[in-house]
């Protein structure tokens, strides 16, 4: 069926009574997206992010009335913001346009990620089959796509990694496919948890993966480190991730923008060797081995 979309900008103060007149009003679902382009990747435990500025999206029956819907949303809401539009929206397999936009992808000179459905472009190549359904990272990021290029160009052969947020387990997967021994990956959403172990099972590499909550984590230290989050909690948990990662173990750090780098710089140099920065757009990965002290 068609339907008719209702596009609402406001700031976040705003949101839980819009959402709430929306769908008094007859909304089949409410969304909300960014306005500002404001980035927001994982987030430290207990919070829950939401942007600024956003844009709160409804769905309604196409055949509903927009003149009555508005002069609804005026009296209950206030003056309609500027930036308010609605317009039709047609069916279509919504499944099949998303498989559609994602495609093989490579990182460095060996690592692919190749959708579930589609034929690996080079067959010889390390191919990380990875299923964008059950995915909260497919590597179309830059962070990701730093971390994943970083990866593939350590020497991981034999060695154990701690992928720490690991969203849809893509990080932690590539590892063992390019070499590592073993991998723990931990993520405060359980719906990550689900989502790693599922795309492990599909690349066949998850006898070698443990999964878990922050919080199960077993407290020894690993050769490789590598964690795609934020700033803040990548320098919050700077004395964490440290003690970690084992002498002379080395670490990757990204979800981290231009002008915050140099403040997760400081929170480990105290204790690690740094080495210069990658760049991918405005997103930096930050690199560095723990010294043998």
């Amino acid at each position: 069926m068609a339907w008719l979309q209702l596009h609402y900008p406001c700031e976040q103060s705003q949101i839980e009574l819009i959402e709430e007149v929306l769908l008094a009003l007859g909304a089949y679902s409410v969304s909300l997206t960014d306005a500002a382009d404001e980035p927001l990747f994982e987030p430290p435990p207990g919070a829950t992010p939401l942007w600024q500025q956003m844009v709160v999206t409804a769905l309604f029956a196409a055949d509903t009335d927009q003149d009555a819907l508005l002069l609804q949303l005026a009296d209950q809401i206030g003056d309609i913001p500027e930036g308010l539009y609605l317009e039709p929206l047609e069916d279509k397999p919504w499944e099949r346009a998303w498989m559609d936009d994602f495609h093989p992808m490579q990182f460095g000179n060996r690592l692919w990620i190749v959708p579930s459905w589609a034929e690996a472009p080079n067959p010889n190549a390390v191919n990380l089959r990875l299923d964008p359904g059950l995915a909260f990272g497919t590597g179309t990021h830059e962070t990701t796509s730093l971390c994943l290029t970083w990866l593939e160009g350590l020497d991981l052969t034999g060695k154990t990694l701690l992928d720490f947020g690991c969203g849809s387990g893509v990080l932690a997967i590539a590892a063992l496919l390019l070499g590592a021994k073993e991998v723990y990956a931990c993520d405060i959403d359980p719906q990550a948890i689900i989502a790693t172990r599922e795309n492990a099972k599909l690349n066949g590499v998850e006898n070698r993966l443990h999964c878990m909550l922050p919080e199960a984590l077993p407290q020894q230290q690993y050769q490789v480190i590598v964690a795609n989050i934020l700033a803040e909690p990548l320098v919050e948990l700077a004395p964490q991730l440290l003690n970690y990662c084992q002498p002379n173990g080395v670490f990757g750090l990204s979800g981290i923008l231009l002008d915050q780098a140099p403040l997760v710089r400081q929170a480990y140099e105290e204790d690690a060797t740094l080495y210069p920065d990658t760049h991918l757009g405005e997103w930096v990965l930050v690199q560095g081995q723990r010294r043998d002290t």
